[in-house]
């Protein structure tokens, strides 16, 4: 899951490619950290109400156009810290699909409740 440069300078890591990497490591998948890229800084989607998480995360995403060559007819596995809606997950999900990926599979450390 890509965070906005500006979040991950505040926090100083992305906790979800702290469980991404030896996730790939034990499963012999190779990690592709850059992707996907965070082109919109967003609000944290915990602190909205479900109705406008959708809007928050729409066109949130990009390919990095190097490595584009890289989804068609490919699965991808994605790795969230902290699921609540899905709506984040589903945004990427649909981007991948668009560029060719064949299938797409979230990967959720916790989940919480739905507001």
């Amino acid at each position: 899951m890509p965070l906005s440069p500006q979040r991950l300078r505040t926090r100083g890591f992305n906790q979800a490619l702290e469980i991404a990497r030896p996730l790939s490591t034990q499963l012999a998948i190779p990690l592709q950290a850059q992707l996907l890229w965070r082109i919109k800084d967003t609000q944290q989607q915990s602190r909205l109400h479900p109705d406008e998480r959708y809007q928050n995360v729409q066109h949130a995403f990009a390919i990095n156009p190097r490595l584009m060559h890289l989804i068609e007819g490919q699965h991808f596995g994605l790795v969230d810290d902290v699921m609540t809606t899905g709506t984040t997950l589903n945004e990427i999900a649909k981007l991948l699909k668009r560029y060719g990926a064949a299938r797409v599979s979230n990967y959720v450390f916790a989940r919480t409740n739905r507001d």
